[in-house]
């Protein structure tokens, strides 16, 4: 059965998605923030790029392993459940850096930034709590809107970390870093309270409650799994995910460290940091809604595929550059933003449409943590390739990666509707 838009669910899809719109804001403050500062953090704590990658390996990784519980708090208290649990752990990893920061122990600085990557996986969540009362010709663009929000915040998040840094020191002193951290603390925290107070009733709640799927059985990430084998749609749509965030974290993670290898003064490097990696992730999300009106227009598989090509573009341009070339590093990563964007926008829609609502948490759930864990395997293995190979061989295995999404795009990607799906 298919639920058909009234005008009452009309009106609560408008207020999800204004809800949504502010706390992407301040998630991606957070998760910019974060991004800017992981890698020179665990580098001035061991010394090593190798090292440095695994902050933001951890970082994504907690945000590929926090779906596990996240998804079981979803599927018995909605949306708004999964999403507060996810900054609140975001909270405890700031807390947990803090403490690293003080005490100098890179061990628990990299586990503050495990579960800092539970801010991430919130994020990537709300796209799909946008999509959950979306009418199915517009489900692309009403979850592109949300992640169009992020732009906002990531944009100003990595700049922002110099300025909270300047804040902090002159108001309380301390190490290094500190700042940052209680500025991404914060931001989680408030997002944390806005979700929890105002997404009622809940979407995916809602959903079920319009499919007539109320009573249907709760589900696990391994139901999500068996979902993929066999349904073409969905594992295309979570090959695609995993493919293209593995890509995007593998050169982004080591960008911040090539900069600053090329600067006469690393001292510097943050600003310049901050402002490149602040064009990247607009690029990952100012042009989400355009890409989501593709979606709906034309389908996910050509949007995938270009997303694909702008993935290798970006590895070329990027791989190329010399660290001191600011302006060709910036339009790599620019190219990269974009081409990350098509691939999560589409592959989101992807899935989405192709269960019911009573699947879609465990469906969605195993995709970003299939996603995550990519990108996990991203970071692990981009400092060590950085250290002993330098930053263009890393492009280039990027881009192989990115190439290998083309056989499941050849394939199959239609999937008759689950039953109830809206």
């Amino acid at each position: 059965m298919t639920a058909t838009a009234t005008p009452d669910t009309t009106a609560l899809q408008r207020r999800i998605l204004r809800t949504l719109f502010c706390t992407q804001i301040l998630g991606g403050l957070a998760v910019g923030i974060g991004i800017a500062v992981g890698a020179l953090l665990i580098e001035d704590m061991t010394g090593s790029s190798t090292y440095a990658g695994l902050a933001q390996s951890l970082f994504v990784g907690g945000s590929a392993l926090v779906v596990v519980p996240a998804v079981r708090i979803t599927e018995r208290y909605g949306r708004r459940g999964g999403l507060a649990f996810g900054y609140a752990c975001a909270v405890l990893g700031t807390l947990t850096v803090i403490a690293a920061v003080h005490l100098d122990n890179p061990v628990v600085a990299v586990t503050g930034y495990f579960l800092l990557g539970s801010a991430s996986f919130a994020g990537l969540q709300s796209r799909y709590a946008a999509a959950d009362l979306a009418p199915a010709a517009k489900r692309g663009s009403h979850l592109a809107l949300v992640v169009w929000a992020t732009t906002i915040g990531s944009v100003a998040g990595p700049s922002l970390a110099a300025v909270a840094e300047d804040v902090w020191t002159s108001w309380f002193g301390g190490p290094a870093y500190v700042g940052s951290m209680a500025a991404i603390g914060a931001l989680c925290l408030v997002t944390a309270a806005i979700v929890n107070v105002m997404l009622r009733p809940d979407p995916l709640l809602k959903a079920r409650e319009l499919s007539g799927e109320t009573d249907a059985p709760k589900r696990s990430i391994a139901d999500g799994y068996r979902t993929a084998k066999t349904n073409p749609a969905v594992r295309t749509g979570v090959v695609a995910a995993a493919l293209g965030h593995f890509v995007m974290v593998g050169v982004m993670a080591m960008t911040a460290l090539h900069i600053r290898h090329g600067m006469a003064d690393p001292e510097d490097a943050l600003s310049v940091v901050g402002l490149i990696l602040g064009l990247h992730i607009g690029a990952m999300y100012a042009f989400a809604p355009v890409i989501g009106r593709l979606v709906d227009r034309r389908g996910a598989r050509p949007v995938l595929i270009a997303g694909t090509a702008l993935l290798v573009a970006a590895c070329a341009v990027a791989g190329s550059a010399p660290a001191s070339d600011h302006v060709r590093v910036s339009i790599g990563l620019v190219l990269l933003g974009l081409g990350w964007s098509a691939m999560t926008v589409g592959s989101a829609a992807l899935v989405t449409g192709a269960v019911s609502p009573a699947r879609r948490p465990s469906t969605q759930g195993f995709s970003d943590l299939v996603m995550g864990l990519a990108a996990m395997g991203a970071g692990i293995a981009s400092g060590p390739i950085v250290e002993y190979a330098g930053y263009g061989v890393l492009c280039v295995c990027c881009a192989v990666v990115a190439l290998a999404v083309f056989p499941f795009l050849m394939g199959r990607l239609t999937a008759a509707p689950a039953e109830g799906a809206v």
